[in-house]
């Protein structure tokens, strides 16, 4: 049986890296670029490209789909390419293709192209975006282009959807503020103090006779 230190450590290897409302707003950010984003829901990783569903998420279904111009066999919420994905699950010696684990080889592509720091700064700059534009066609480059060629997200598009998206993850995580207490009424047996305490106890029913 794993100690305590033995466990977490092992889960460290297998998912190294944290989750800031940082880097999960770029990761939906990119969803929102690729157009696997759903609303924020789990389908978006079981997308593939074309728009149809990969049947489970045992692993990466490695299946070329052909939709008029273009053809290509990415899949899950950030259309992972078939050797892309290899790269990131030997790396990471990831099991599977859920939620989770296509989050930490997202993560590890992003720093791959030396962006990591960036997104931790809480900030969607046109830097930003160019750095990762060679990882996602849909990402545009300085000039406003996609790498390869393709159809492009427009910066402005993508820089407010990570600003909503980051407001909302921040907000969620910051404390519900205190709820203003009034003072005690003295003296507590007071006619005014009374009469307070019936009002918060609110109206009552009149007993009706028999």
């Amino acid at each position: 049986m794993l100690s305590v230190n033995e466990a977490a450590t092992t889960f460290e290897r297998l998912l190294p890296y944290v989750l800031t409302p940082e880097r999960r707003a770029l990761l939906n950010t990119i969803r929102f670029a690729e157009g696997t984003w759903a609303q924020g829901e789990d389908l978006g990783y079981r997308i593939m490209f074309g728009g149809g569903l990969m049947p489970s998420l045992e692993r990466h279904p490695d299946r070329v789909v052909s939709t008029g111009r273009y053809a290509s066999a990415a899949a899950g919420a950030y259309q992972f390419m078939p050797f892309t994905w290899a790269l990131a699950s030997r790396s990471l010696q990831l099991q599977g293709f859920g939620p989770e684990v296509q989050d930490q080889a997202a993560l590890f592509l992003i720093q791959r192209r030396g962006a990591l720091h960036l997104a931790d700064r809480g900030v969607f700059t046109p830097d930003l975006a160019a750095r990762l534009a060679p990882e996602w066609a849909s990402f545009p480059t300085l000039a406003g282009h996609s790498y390869y060629g393709q159809p492009v997200k427009r910066y402005a598009a993508l820089k407010a959807f990570y600003e909503s998206n980051l407001q909302e993850l921040r907000a969620l995580l910051s404390p519900a503020p205190p709820v203003a207490q009034l003072p005690a009424c003295e003296p507590a047996d007071s006619l005014r103090c009374r009469l307070e305490r019936m009002d918060q106890l609110g109206p009552r029913r009149v007993a009706q006779g028999s």
